[in-house]
C-alpha cells in the first residue's frame, strides 16, 4: 500500500498552523511534566473556552442540553471532559482517551539520607525506563507536599535557569571495566537511581552564635528546625545525622515549610530538566520529556475544544497509571469514568438508569490515543518495515497492541475500522497503520481492552514515536497536526453502532 509523507500535502497556510500547533504543545509539555500539572494546564484552558465542572452542576440541579460542556477531574491526576451532542447519551458517545503519566523515578517516602558528605533522595522508578538512561543528566523535583493541617506545597525545582538541577552519579569510564561486562539491564540497579541534592554541611559557627545573642538576632526557621532535630536526634539515640542532610532540611524548611516528616505525605517525581525544543535543521521534529502520552493527550484536549456540531456526544478522558497498568483509583482500571457519565446521564432530560448507562457505553466508539513505536533505521531489526509506523506519514492506527500472539491486546473490529476510513477519508486526514515492533521481539498495552470490557468499539490510534520512554522523545510535527486533525474528524463524523 502506498504511504504519504504528511509533509508533502500542506500548502503554506498548513504549514504554519503545523509550527503554531507544535509551539502551543511545547508549551504543554513544559507545564506538564506531572500528571497533576497536567490537569492543572488543561483545566485552565477548558474553562477558558467555557466547560463548567460537573459537580458544581450537580449541585445546582442543572439540566443539561446540546452544547454544553462539562468536565470533571478525579484526585488531580484524571480528567473526563464532555461535550454534549444532539442525541440522547443512550446512543452511544465519541471518546478520545489517553494517558497523562510518563516513566520517571518517584521519591520514597523515607528518602533523605547522607554518605560519604551527599545528601540523597531514594528513589523508586515508575514504569518502564533503561536505567542507566536517567544517571549524569540534569534533573527536576516536581510535585506536592500534602501537610497533616491540610495545606498543599507545590514544589518545581530545576526548570528555570536560575534554579539548581538534581542528578544521579555514574561511575567514570577510567573505573568502569567491571560496570560495561554487565547486561544493559543491570549495569545500574533500580537501588542506584539515588538523588543528590546537596553536598554542603550544615554550620553555625561558635562566633555566629555569639554574635546571634549580644545583637538579639534570630536564626532563620529552617536553622532553627535543623538545631531542634540535631538535639532530638542526640537525646533519643545518641547520634547525630549528618551535617549536609541537616543542611537540605533546614532548606527546605525555609523555602517550603517542610519538615521531614512531610515526606511521608508527599508526591514527589524527578524528571528530566530542560524544556522541549525544535530538533532537525528544518525544525521538523520535537524533543521533550513526556510525549509518550502527552503528545496524544494534547490533541485529543484541543480536538474537544474546537470540535463543532456534534450528533454523538463527545468525550476526552485523560487518565493516571497506564505506565504501570492502569491500576488504581486514578487508573481507567478505576470506576471513575462510568461513574462520571452516569452523573453526566442524570443531568439530561432523559436521566439516568443503569440500564441507559450500559446501553450508553457499549454504543460508544473509541480512539485509545496512545503512541506508536516509530521506525528506526538505526534499530531496523527489531521492526517489521511493512507493518511500522514512520515520522511524518501521519496519524498511526494499531488494529492491535499487546505481546507475541497478540496477547493482552484489543483487536478492533474490521467494519469498526472501516468506518473510521469512511470518516477520516472525508475530511483528507493522512493515517497510517502499524504493529509494535517484530511479532516475536515484545509488545506493549495502552487503555484500549480496559474501555473495550463494556462491549464498545475500540482502536488505538496515536502519533509515532522515537525514544521511546528516553528521557527525552522525539516525534515529527506534522504527525501531531494530523492526529490533531484526525481526532476532530473523528469526534464530528464517526456515528458507527454495534449490529
Amino acid at each position: 500500500m502506498n504511504r504519504k509523507n504528511v509533509w508533502t500535502t500542506y500548502n503554506a497556510t498548513q504549514l504554519k498552523a503545523v509550527d503554531k500547533f507544535g509551539e502551543d504543545y511545547k508549551n504543554f509539555l513544559d507545564n506538564s511534566k506531572t500528571e497533576r500539572e497536567a490537569i492543572d494546564t488543561i483545566v485552565n484552558d477548558i474553562e477558558a473556552a467555557g466547560y463548567r465542572e460537573l459537580n458544581t452542576l450537580i449541585g445546582t440541579k442543572t439540566k443539561l442540553k446540546k452544547g454544553d460542556k462539562v468536565y470533571s477531574v478525579w484526585m488531580n491526576k484524571s480528567i473526563a471532559i464532555f461535550q454534549i451532542g444532539s442525541e440522547p447519551l443512550e446512543q452511544g458517545l465519541n471518546i478520545l482517551g489517553a494517558h497523562i503519566d510518563s516513566p520517571r523515578m518517584d521519591v520514597k517516602q523515607n528518602p533523605l539520607y547522607e554518605d560519604s558528605g551527599f545528601a540523597y533522595l531514594d528513589t523508586h522508578y515508575y514504569g518502564g525506563i533503561k536505567k542507566y538512561q536517567f544517571v549524569a543528566r540534569p534533573l527536576a523535583i516536581h510535585g506536592v507536599f500534602a501537610k497533616k493541617d491540610g495545606t498543599i506545597v507545590q514544589l518545581n525545582v530545576g526548570e528555570d535557569e536560575d534554579d539548581p538541577v538534581f542528578f544521579i552519579s555514574d561511575l567514570l569510564i577510567h573505573l568502569a571495566q567491571d560496570q560495561l561486562s554487565k547486561k544493559a539491564a543491570t549495569v545500574i540497579e533500580g537501588e542506584a537511581l539515588d538523588l543528590i541534592v546537596g553536598h554542603r554541611p550544615f554550620v553555625i559557627e561558635s562566633k555566629e552564635k555569639e554574635k546571634a545573642e549580644k545583637t538579639n538576632s534570630k536564626y532563620t526557621a529552617g536553622q532553627k528546625y535543623a538545631i531542634e532535630a540535631e538535639k532530638a536526634e542526640k537525646a533519643e539515640s545518641g547520634k547525630v545525622s549528618g551535617a549536609v542532610r541537616r543542611g537540605v532540611l533546614a532548606l527546605l524548611h525555609d523555602l517550603y515549610g517542610i519538615e521531614e516528616e512531610d515526606f511521608i505525605s508527599a508526591e514527589l517525581e524527578i524528571v528530566p530538566a530542560g524544556k522541549a525544543r525544535d530538533a532537525g535543521f528544518d525544525r521538523s521534529m520535537i524533543m521533550g520529556y513526556g510525549h509518550d502520552d502527552r503528545v496524544c493527550a494534547y490533541p485529543s484536549m484541543r480536538a474537544i475544544l474546537e470540535a463543532k456540531n456534534l450528533k454523538r456526544t463527545a468525550c476526552c478522558i485523560l487518565v493516571d497509571k497506564e505506565e504501570i497498568g492502569s491500576v488504581g483509583a486514578t487508573g481507567m482500571q478505576s470506576r471513575f469514568f462510568e461513574n462520571a457519565v452516569a452523573e453526566l446521564m442524570n443531568l439530561t432530560k432523559e436521566g439516568f438508569n443503569d440500564l441507559a448507562l450500559r446501553r450508553c457505553l457499549a454504543n460508544s466508539c473509541m480512539l485509545s490515543s496512545d503512541v506508536s513505536a516509530g521506525f528506526d533505521p538505526t534499530y531496523a531489526a527489531s521492526f517489521e518495515r511493512k507493518n511500522a509506523s514512520f515520522l511524518g506519514e501521519g496519524l498511526v492506527f494499531n488494529k492491535f497492541t499487546g505481546s507475541r500472539g497478540k496477547s493482552g491486546s484489543n483487536d478492533a473490529n474490521a467494519e469498526y475500522i472501516a468506518e473510521i476510513r469512511r470518516a477520516l477519508d472525508k475530511d483528507g486526514i493522512v493515517y497510517q497503520t502499524a504493529e509494535l515492533g517484530k511479532v516475536d521481539v515484545g509488545g506493549g498495552g495502552t487503555i484500549a481492552y480496559i474501555l473495550a470490557l463494556y462491549g464498545m468499539n475500540v482502536i488505538d490510534a496515536g502519533v509515532a514515536v522515537l525514544n521511546m520512554h528516553a528521557p527525552f522523545e522525539v516525534i515529527d510535527k506534522a504527525d501531531l497536526y494530523e492526529a490533531y486533525r484526525g481526532y476532530i474528524s473523528f469526534l464530528q463524523n464517526v456515528d458507527f453502532r454495534n449490529q
